[in-house]
């Protein structure tokens, strides 16, 4: 639920490791003044760690951004699926057309929902209403199907099926998320980081406020990532755009 909130995730992580900086600072003080070859020693190790968190923190934004990319793949499928069966429905008989339209109507409302609704409560609605509504569709579709036999009918019912799973895609999508094990490992290696930079700062004695900026640019990328990886509690969100444009088309 932490990264629920991207805010969350920079304030913690901004407070974390500027914190691990003072500890650095501090320890540094009480060891006294380091050797050159231990300055050298411990500038290289810096170095090296720092060089390591741009690497994880690259390939955790690159794993946010790609599924990021996935949900809105998914939310245009689901779109051309719904909006496909729409016009497959009248090869049926005008009445079982009518009906089946009329529920897709409210199938795609409901999925307009899911991408826009925030609160639990509205949601755990969606998800009641969408799961109703699929069960209704689909013996819709199977009973022409199951008594005509025709190509048409398979088509139909073909066609209903892939707006039944184009859903349980985007969910399946929107579960995806960065693994909290590369997340652990991300925050791992900056806190050590931030460490290492107040230790090796003897020079920094009197302008400790400069070991702000680390952790200060560290935790943006954290909240970028966080925003990306998080569905519903970031800023960057998903659009229903493809969908809303369906439903114009349809009349609402």
């Amino acid at each position: 639920m932490l990264f629920e909130n991207p805010l969350v995730v920079f304030a913690a992580s901004l407070a974390g490791l500027w914190l691990s900086a003072q500890v650095g600072a501090y320890l540094r003080r009480r060891t006294g003044k380091e050797e050159p070859n231990e300055r050298e020693d411990l500038g290289t190790v810096l170095a090296a760690t720092l060089t390591l968190l741009g690497l994880i923190i690259g390939f955790t934004f690159s794993m946010a951004n790609s599924r990021y990319d996935r949900r809105k793949e998914c939310e245009a499928a689901e779109a051309n699926a719904i909006g496909t069966e729409y016009v497959r429905v009248e090869l049926l008989a005008a009445a079982d057309a009518a009906g089946i339209q009329a529920l897709l109507r409210d199938y795609l409302q409901q999925r307009i929902s899911f991408y826009t609704s925030r609160g639990q409560t509205r949601l755990d609605q969606v998800g009641t209403a969408t799961a109703r509504l699929q069960g209704v569709l689909w013996a819709a579709v199977r009973s022409p199907a199951a008594d005509q036999r025709t190509p048409t009918a398979a088509l139909v019912a073909a066609g209903m099926n892939d707006v039944l799973n184009t859903e349980a895609y985007t969910r399946a999508a929107w579960w995806n998320r960065i693994p909290v094990a590369a997340w652990t490992l991300m925050v791992a290696i900056a806190v050590f980081g931030n460490f290492l930079l107040g230790f090796t700062a003897q020079r920094l004695q009197g302008k400790m406020h400069l070991l702000l900026i680390l952790p200060l640019i560290v935790s943006i990328a954290f909240l970028l990532i966080a925003d990306i990886d998080s569905p519903r509690g970031g800023l960057i969100r998903v659009s229903p755009q493809n969908l809303e444009s369906v439903g114009s088309s349809l009349g609402f």
